[in-house]
C-alpha cells in the first residue's frame, strides 16, 4: 500500500467559481521524494497545506501511512514542514530555535540535547549554534528551519519554496544538502517550487500542475522526454523546448514560412497517419549543426540567421527565426557563431514530438508503451 495516498483531492474556496485544486490523485511510497511544480497560482502549495492540515480538504481523501486524515489535527498527522519564510524566532538563539518544537512536546531536556546537537552538526551549524537569526545569512537561516524539522524525527517532511530567497550559488549548494538529508533520514518528502530546475535535479518523481489539474507525473527524465501535453514540454526545460506551427501531409512537414522537411519512416510511424494543421516541438540540443550531424541528415537541413547569442560557458545558446516562430539551438561551447552569421542545422528526427494544435496533447507516444 502507499504511504501517502490522494484520492481526488479537491479545494474550494468559499466564492470561487472553480476548485483551486481539482481530482488530484496520486500515490507516493514511502521514503520517496516528490516534487510539485508549477506556475504561480496552479494548487501546488494549496496541496501541500492540505497534506499538513493547515487547509481544510473540501472533497476527497487523504491517507498517510494507511490512516485517513482529512478531519487529523496537524499534529497528529506525523509531519514536519519546512516554510518559505524560515518562520524562525528572532529572539532565540539556532540551538533554541531547533529545540522549540520538542520543548512543545516535552520531550525530556537530555534527549532534546542528544537530538539538537545532531542535527547542529549534520547542517554544519555548529559555530553559529548560540547566534540569533538576525547574526544569520540566508542559506544558515535556512538550514536552520531544516534542522527545527528533522529533530522531530517525523516520517513526512514537507516543503514549501524553501530556497526561494536564496540567492542563486546558495541554491545550489541548498539542493544538494537537502537531498543529502533526504537519503540519511530515509523520510518521505514533498517538495513545492515553482522552479524546475529544482525539481529535476531532487526529486525521484515530478508532479506537474497547472491551474488545480495534474498534467504529468513521473520520473525527471519521462517528463523530460516524454512530455504528456505542450505545457509540460514547455516547462520542463531551460531553456525551453521550441515550438513551430506546421501543417502534415503524407510524409512532408510544412513550416509557416515555407520550408519543408521529410519525415523519416519512425518519425511517421509515430504520427499513425496523422496530418494537418499541429505544433512541431523539439529541443534546442536536437538542433544540430556539427559535420556528422549535417552529413547524416543534410537532406533536410534548413538555414537561418542568428539574431542573438548567449555564451554559457558549457554551451551556446543560438537564437534565431525559423518556421515562423522564434528559435534557439543549444550547441557546444566550441560551435562559435555572431549575430548575423547564416547558419545550417538539421532537426534530429528522433527527437521530434509532435502536439495537437486545440488540446496540446501529445501525438508521440513514450516510446516504452509501444
Amino acid at each position: 500500500m502507499s504511504f501517502i495516498e490522494f484520492r481526488n483531492i479537491c479545494k474550494k474556496y468559499p466564492g470561487a467559481e472553480k476548485n483551486t485544486v481539482d481530482g488530484f490523485n496520486l500515490e507516493i511510497q514511502e521514503k520517496e521524494f516528490i516534487a510539485f511544480v508549477g506556475p504561480s497560482g496552479c494548487g501546488k502549495s494549496t496541496t501541500l497545506r492540505m497534506v499538513a492540515g493547515f487547509e481544510e480538504i473540501t472533497g476527497g481523501d487523504l491517507y498517510i501511512d494507511g490512516k485517513r486524515v482529512n478531519e487529523m489535527a496537524p499534529k497528529d498527522r506525523g509531519i514536519a514542514m519546512v516554510f518559505q519564510n524560515y518562520a524562525l524566532y528572532p529572539h532565540m538563539t539556532v540551538e533554541k530555535n531547533i529545540a522549540y518544537g520538542l520543548k512543545n512536546m516535552k520531550v525530556p531536556a537530555a534527549e532534546i540535547k542528544k537530538k539538537v546537537d545532531w542535527a547542529v552538526k549534520i547542517l554544519g551549524l555548529e559555530e553559529y549554534r548560540l547566534r540569533k537569526p538576525k547574526n544569520l545569512s540566508g542559506g544558515q537561516r535556512q538550514r536552520v528551519a531544516l534542522g527545527r524539522a528533522i529533530v522531530k524525527n517525523q516520517k513526512v517532511f514537507l516543503m514549501d519554496e524553501p530556497l526561494s530567497n536564496l540567492d542563486a550559488k546558495l541554491r545550489v549548494s541548498m539542493r544538494t544538502e537537502i537531498s543529502k538529508l533526504h537519503r540519511e533520514l530515509g523520510a518521505t518528502t514533498i517538495y513545492v517550487t515553482h522552479d524546475q530546475v529544482e525539481a529535476m535535479t531532487m526529486a525521484d518523481r515530478i508532479v506537474i500542475m497547472k491551474d488545480g489539474i495534474v498534467q504529468q507525473v513521473g520520473a525527471p527524465l519521462e517528463l523530460y522526454n516524454h512530455p504528456a501535453n505542450k505545457f509540460v514540454a514547455g516547462f520542463i526545460g531551460s531553456p525551453q523546448m521550441n515550438f513551430f506551427d506546421v501543417t502534415v501531409k503524407g510524409n512532408t512537414v510544412s513550416f509557416a514560412d515555407g520550408n519543408q522537411l521529410i519525415l523519416e519512416k519512425g518519425a511517421l510511424a509515430k504520427l499513425n497517419g496523422r496530418g494537418g494543421e499541429m505544433i512541431l516541438g523539439i529541443r534546442g540540443e536536437d538542433l544540430k549543426l556539427d559535420a556528422q550531424n549535417m552529413e547524416l541528415y543534410g537532406a533536410n537541413s534548413q538555414r537561418a540567421v542568428i539574431t542573438n547569442t548567449e555564451v554559457m560557458g558549457n554551451e551556446n545558446n543560438l537564437y534565431f527565426t525559423f518556421g515562423g516562430s522564434q528559435a534557439v539551438a543549444r550547441v557546444s561551447k566550441y560551435e562559435i557563431s555572431q549575430i548575423g552569421d547564416e547558419i545550417e542545422f538539421v532537426f534530429m528526427p528522433s527527437k521530434m514530438q509532435f502536439f495537437d494544435k486545440k488540446t496540446g496533447e501529445n501525438y508521440i507516444k513514450n516510446d516504452a508503451e509501444e
